[in-house]
């Protein structure tokens, strides 16, 4: 009796789940997700660190908060999926190199190498993804200049493996899932028939998780998902009705009692107390918060449009405004409003939210909130505004 263990080969795993017909589907299925994952998570990057070719619009006011809710929602939807296509494909493992055959086995090895990064970067993305919309970073690198590169090499070994296999997936997808028989009818008894069975079993349940991943978690974007969204990580809930992210006390802010609100122009300089900002002429607006981790609020904000406030004062209104925030040690302290952002009538310094005064997780004395911008970029605090060369 021979015991010596024997090396399996794909052959030992003939079930229907592991079939080139379901591994081109999921694949199929897994490279739209991660497609619009990639695209709207480039908008995001590009969005907070502009290249100077790119332009966001500020309409419709929305735009980031769809733009962002799919980036994260697909990025859920690709988890599933992904699993699904590594147990339809896994028995590829155990295929034998043709050693002998320095041509083929270079191929053979450049294949491997390829799917080993695709596979590690997906999973380095997916997971650390999911560690960020939970505010959670149990690691020592930052995440936003991780993910943006690790993203360039999940699209590389990706669009490298889409070559590779294109031939077998195309042949692959061409097969219908139910064989037919002369008439018309579908097989449904015999060998053929269960494979097929099985396999639109398997392919229609990887698509059910994929679809009640998202619809258990849309809510945090969704406003009429909420109550079917028991995942959602955030909801309406939070202070004045609206989550926040970093609370006053977390940022260390202290409001000197004299705070005046500081704008700078080439040429000119002008402050106001919260007194005289107030007593100018307010515009109330339903905007939404919309942050860089998925989760999306709309809200009544009430302020001074940012450029009204720098015509009355004599300042250019045409260009890019840096806003400075009270908060000295915040990744976001600063950000810059685009030319565009900063013209728009939209873009307020609120003061109230809801009908109400800010609260200080809110941005007390007043915060920055313009249409179409990551939450991030969104300052609260605000004690200077700047207006740029």
């Amino acid at each position: 009796m021979n015991l010596e263990p024997r090396v399996p080969t794909p052959e030992d795993f003939p079930g229907p789940s592991h079939s080139p017909l379901v591994a081109a589907r999921l694949g199929l299925w897994l490279g739209v997700a991660f497609g619009l994952c990639f695209v709207t998570g480039l908008l995001s990057h590009f969005i907070q660190h502009p290249p100077g070719w790119f332009t966001w619009p500020t309409r419709p006011v929305n735009l980031y908060r769809v733009t962002q809710g799919v980036h994260v929602l697909s990025g859920i939807a690709a988890v599933p999926l992904l699993l699904g296509k590594l147990w339809s494909v896994y028995p590829r493992l155990f295929v034998r190199p043709p050693l002998r055959q320095p041509i083929r086995l270079t191929a053979h090895v450049l294949e491997r190498v390829s799917v080993l990064v695709l596979v590690c970067a997906a999973f380095f993305e997916l997971v650390t993804g999911l560690f960020n919309v939970a505010q959670s970073y149990p690691w020592g690198f930052f995440f936003p200049t991780a993910h943006y590169a690790v993203a360039w090499l999940v699209v590389g070994a990706l669009l490298l493996h889409v070559a590779v296999k294109l031939p077998v997936a195309r042949a692959a997808l061409r097969t219908p899932l139910r064989r037919q028989q002369d008439g018309g009818e579908a097989a449904t008894t015999g060998r053929d028939g269960r494979d097929s069975s099985e396999r639109r079993v398997f392919l229609r349940t990887s698509a059910g998780v994929a679809g009640v991943a998202v619809l258990a978690t849309a809510g945090v974007t969704v406003p009429w998902l909420r109550r079917v969204s028991p995942l959602a990580w955030r909801s309406a809930s939070g202070p004045q009705g609206v989550p926040i992210n970093r609370t006053a006390a977390a940022a260390r802010i202290a409001v000197p009692p004299d705070w005046r609100l500081e704008i700078i122009w080439p040429g000119g300089r002008g402050t106001l107390s919260l007194a005289e900002l107030t007593a100018l002429p307010q515009r109330t607006a339903e905007l939404p918060i919309a942050c860089v981790e998925g989760w999306s609020a709309s809200a009544s904000w009430t302020g001074v449009p940012v450029v009204q406030l720098l015509r009355r004062l004599g300042a250019p209104t045409d260009r890019p405004v840096r806003i400075t925030s009270l908060e000295t040690d915040g990744l976001y302290a600063a950000s810059t409003l685009p030319a565009a952002h900063a013209g728009d009538p939209l873009t307020l310094l609120a003061l109230r939210i809801n009908g109400e005064e800010l609260s200080p997780d809110h941005g007390y004395p007043c915060r920055l909130i313009a249409p179409s911008r990551p939450g991030v970029l969104q300052t609260k605090w605000v004690a200077r505004l700047e207006v740029l060369r």
